[in-house]
């Protein structure tokens, strides 16, 4: 089906989704821009989440080096060296970015920003705000400032394909019409919601990666799915889940089983407490988090959103222990990209959580996420402003064909249960039964297939990828796909 073009726009670069990747970009632009997303309230995006804050070596005695030595390890061997070092140095700039942009980072009692630990840092390096609402707070201040441009254009709709001649990029079509550009940056999330227990907006199913891989890109090391140990346990398991963010931990709260005893090192990279965690709720036992005796204070006062999400399910962690399992929380595949963020269909860049920058490895370390957003979107803005003062290329001027996908999605569950934390061949096939015959038309099948395809062919444990079944380690190599990879 043919349709209307957004004549308005053609030849703009245009920026997919309203978090901090994506409005990071926004901000870059020199010229007039589209920015496109469902909302523009930071609703639905995992930006808005976010609770611990942003990692950046900016403490005294700490340095990038040891930043980028603590995210090497974390990776488990599959880092881009390259590109740890280079957004590992950014840290301490992004850090004044939000404090350019009006972002009121915390700050202790003699005025220096305050620092928070997580698993797996070796110094105190997460600048906060609002508490444990820094992603909410971070958003709303750079939303605000990008209102104020006049050259972004901001288009309520969503993204619904790709069109591509040769390998290049020549339009999208949105659910407002067609946009005719050669300069698209995709910055629209990962894709938790496949999952039955996730920490991520549901609606983050990896839709527009797949679109992107529709269209001729490339992905990258999709098995690589990263549990968040403690997301709260409620009767409720249909929703999202409250995040318990690491920093709980780092703060001082344990973890205890139902009989009191502690059972692994809270401080442990997140795949490793994950794994520890999941090994007890096999056998039946329950796991909590228990932060009544705070070193620095109750836990509400250190924590009030997370206190507040507590209340609603009818708990006080002030004086109770935490119900808490694993949910997925953060994808480190994603849609290859260089260090502008190019992917390798040409007109398309990628940043944030849809993108596999080789920061993250086979183990994103804590609070890295929004270091890479901020950065990598004002990497990618900054290239389409090279490329788009480059082009001369003709633009299309009559609409090409819609394509027309499917993004229902019934197999959470298996989803949960095949591609969770603990993986097997024959868990992996069953699961790529149900998929694949449905992975031309429907999306979530698409991506989801990606993933389980890549853990059918990762035979070790590395990272957050555990194949129970196939322990002995591999060589460190990437795993990378083209949509005609896969046997459909």
């Amino acid at each position: 089906m043919q349709g209307h073009i957004l004549s308005r726009y053609a030849g703009w670069p245009v920026i997919i989704g309203a978090g901090l990747a994506g409005l990071m970009a926004a901000l870059e632009m020199d010229g007039p821009c589209v920015l496109l997303a469902p909302s523009f309230t930071g609703e639905g995006t995992s930006s808005t989440l976010a609770q611990g804050g942003m990692a950046a070596a900016v403490a005294p005695g700490d340095s990038p080096a040891s930043h980028a030595e603590d995210t090497l390890k974390a990776g488990a061997g599959l880092c881009d060296p390259a590109i740890v070092q280079r957004i590992t140095e950014a840290g301490p700039q992004a850090v004044e970015t939000l404090l350019r942009l009006g972002v009121p980072l915390a700050r202790d009692e003699n005025g220096q920003l305050a620092l928070h630990l997580e698993a797996a840092h070796s110094h105190n390096r997460i600048v906060f705000a609002g508490g444990d609402r820094s992603g909410q707070v971070i958003l709303q201040h750079i939303l605000q400032q990008a209102q104020k441009k006049e050259n972004i254009h901001w288009l309520q709709a969503t993204l619904e394909g790709f069109h591509a001649h040769n390998g290049t990029l020549q339009g999208l079509w949105s659910s407002a019409g067609f946009i005719p550009t050669q300069h698209c940056i995709l910055a629209s999330g990962g894709c938790g919601g496949l999952y039955q227990h996730t920490t991520s907006p549901l609606s983050n199913r990896g839709v527009t990666l797949a679109l992107a891989a529709q269209a001729g890109a490339t992905v990258r090391d999709m098995e690589f799915t990263q549990f968040h140990p403690t997301a709260l346990v409620t009767p409720d398991q249909t929703n999202r889940l409250s995040l318990i963010s690491e920093a709980v931990r780092g703060a001082g709260a344990v973890l205890r089983l139902d009989d009191g005893h502690r059972f692994t090192n809270e401080l442990a990279p997140r795949d490793v407490v994950s794994r520890a965690i999941a090994a007890q709720l096999r056998e039946g036992r329950t796991v909590f988090l228990d932060g009544r005796s705070l070193p620095d204070g109750p836990f509400s006062a250190r924590f009030p959103g997370i206190t507040q999400a507590c209340q609603k399910a009818g708990l006080d962690p002030n004086t109770q222990l935490l119900p808490v399992q694993p949910a997925m929380h953060y994808h480190m595949g994603g849609l290859k990209v260089d260090q502008t963020g190019r992917t390798t269909l040409k007109g398309l860049w990628a940043c944030g959580e849809v993108a596999c920058t080789g920061l993250h490895g086979a183990n994103r370390l804590a609070s890295n996420s929004l270091l890479e957003a901020l950065v990598c979107g004002q990497w990618a803005g900054q290239d389409v402003n090279a490329a788009h003062q480059d082009t001369s290329t003709s633009l299309i001027t009559t609409a090409p064909e819609r394509p027309t996908f499917t993004t229902d999605w019934p197999f959470r569950a298996e989803m949960q249960q095949h591609l969770g934390i603990l993986r097997t061949r024959k868990g992996l096939e069953e699961f790529l039964d149900r998929t694949l015959p449905l992975a031309r038309q429907n999306l979530c099948a698409l991506t989801a297939s990606f993933i389980g395809w890549a853990a059918l062919h990762r035979p070790e444990q590395r990272g957050a990828h555990w194949r129970e079944d196939t322990p002995a380690p591999q060589p460190p190599h990437h795993i990378d796909m083209r949509l005609t990879d896969l046997p459909l």
